[in-house]
């Protein structure tokens, strides 16, 4: 088909796209120069408090900003007189949010105990006050008091965590590094470089952020060699793999699922006794690091370091910041042979950890040795009572009752959780305060209160928001009701 000159150009008036016609070019005349804005004493006094570059950076931003809104024909005289007008204010509002901190504390409220999106475990008080202590001035970090001369960084922890294993029966050396991740690297790298790493296909996890137990492997130049199945692995299995590549035998804690039903998997002691005959490190990545005995708050099937070394494994890994309480790290504890080879290995230096972790490790280890436990704030909330929690949630229910007749307040049986690949499966019976609003929906309720002056994540279930208060210090109690009465209209 062929179209006139005259159709064709109708035709492609109809497919371009309309375009707003811009304002009066002399608008452009109106706005100020940089020179004349920083002239300005408002915008001195903010150069004084922020710093000229910055201050600089965001007036040209500014300038810019209304430039674009004057091209595109946003804006007509009048309009543009009253944002010059405004340029001041909004040239401060740029600056306190550009240099404003973006790590900023929250109150958590979902019921997650170790919340990897929230920094999993709080610091005790005594850790942060050591940590202060510590990175405030100078430290004997790596320095022997008593001889004068050079010591190692290990010592502050390791010789706490003798103490803490010693029903192991056997000694224990501890080295720390920045994770767990970096422990289970060092580890391969160091025992198993170049040979042949012996683990069951039911152990090839994958935890958060898409890291597996296949690629940290690779990454340390040791060689997969997978044996079993998903659900059933033999000791005869890891047996008949061994060669003269073999270097180690390893074993990985499930920490974020559970295989159930039709399984089976050798003990800890035929592992052992395996790794003996054959004359092979073992080593078990436990993910998560239990000094405290969860099944006196309900909990089972979650390993116990000093448990594992007592089995005879050689070497275990684990977090810092699980259920350890502390701050985040890797521990590598085990024989003082193998920790020692380690030790030597030279990624060693490039994922230690500074005189922070190491002075906020200690208080926390200090703690458990005195038995503290409700110091340590993630041991605190899994102790919690029942009880307690009910008591805390009717206070805060029957004042909103009062304050914001708007909300539905109800109290409700749930259920926390420990998080953070911790015990899977396992929860803790808890109380939660049920919200509904007349006037807003749930995750309206739930954005408002992100946008609380402390932020307060809590969690949509069936309608309602839920505040579990188990994960919420008493302390905040005062912040959550608060929270709830300001955002109720």
């Amino acid at each position: 088909m062929f179209f006139s000159k005259l159709e064709t150009a109708l035709l492609n008036a109809q497919t371009i796209p309309t375009v707003k016609a811009t304002s009066n070019p002399d608008l452009f005349r109106l706005l100020p120069s940089i020179d004349e804005l920083l002239r300005n004493e408002a915008l001195q006094t903010l150069a004084q408090q922020f710093g000229h570059a910055a201050t600089l950076e965001a007036s040209r931003a500014s300038i810019e900003d209304l430039r674009a809104k004057v091209t595109a024909g946003d804006l007509d005289e009048p309009q543009l007189n009253a944002a010059i007008d405004q340029l001041s204010p909004t040239i401060a509002q740029r600056l306190q949010t550009g240099l404003s901190y973006s790590l900023r504390p929250v109150i958590n409220a979902t019921g997650v105990i170790l919340h990897t999106n929230l920094g999993r475990a709080p610091l005790s008080g005594s850790a942060l006050e050591h940590v202060t202590q510590i990175s405030s001035g100078y430290s004997n970090l790596e320095f022997d008091l008593a001889t004068g001369e050079r010591g190692k960084r290990d010592g502050h922890v390791s010789r706490l965590l003798a103490k803490l294993l010693n029903s192991a029966g056997r000694e224990v050396s501890t080295i720390v590094v920045n994770n767990n991740a970096a422990a289970v690297l060092l580890t391969l790298n160091a025992l198993a470089e170049g040979g042949e790493v012996i683990v069951s296909r039911g152990e090839l996890v994958e935890i958060g952020g898409s890291f597996r137990i296949p690629d940290v492997m690779a990454k340390s130049g040791a060689i997969l060699r997978e044996v079993g199945t998903t659900n059933r692995t033999r000791i005869a299995d890891y047996e008949a793999a061994i060669t003269e590549r073999t270097r180690l035998l390893l074993r990985v804690h499930r920490s974020n699922f559970q295989i159930v039903g039709f399984t089976q998997q050798p003990s800890l002691e035929e592992l052992a006794a395996l790794g003996r005959k054959h004359n092979l490190p073992v080593m078990e990545d436990l993910g998560s690091g239990e000094l405290f005995d969860l099944r006196r708050v309900g909990i089972s099937g979650e390993p116990m370091i000093a448990d594992r070394l007592r089995a005879g494994i050689g070497v275990v890994t684990y977090s810092g910041d699980k259920l350890l309480g502390g701050p985040q790290a890797g521990l590598i504890s085990g024989g003082p042979e193998l920790v020692a080879k380690i030790r030597s290995n030279p990624l060693f230096r490039v994922l230690r950890v500074d005189k922070m972790f190491y002075a906020a490790l200690e208080a926390t280890l200090l703690a458990y040795l005195r038995e503290d436990y409700d110091s340590i704030p993630v041991l605190r909330m899994m102790r919690l009572s029942e009880d307690d929690l009910a008591h805390r949630a009717e206070h805060i229910a029957r004042q909103l009752r009062i304050s914001s007749p708007q909300l539905q307040i109800d109290i409700i049986e749930s259920r926390s959780v420990l998080g953070g690949g911790s015990a899977p499966g396992s929860t803790l019976p808890t109380r939660a305060l049920a919200i509904r609003s007349q006037n807003n929906s749930a995750d309206e309720l739930l954005r408002r209160l992100r946008q609380w002056g402390t932020p307060i994540i809590a969690r949509v279930e069936d309608g309602n928001v839920l505040l579990d208060l188990r994960t919420v210090e008493p302390a905040h109690d005062a912040t959550v009701l608060a929270a709830l009465e300001g955002i109720s209209g």
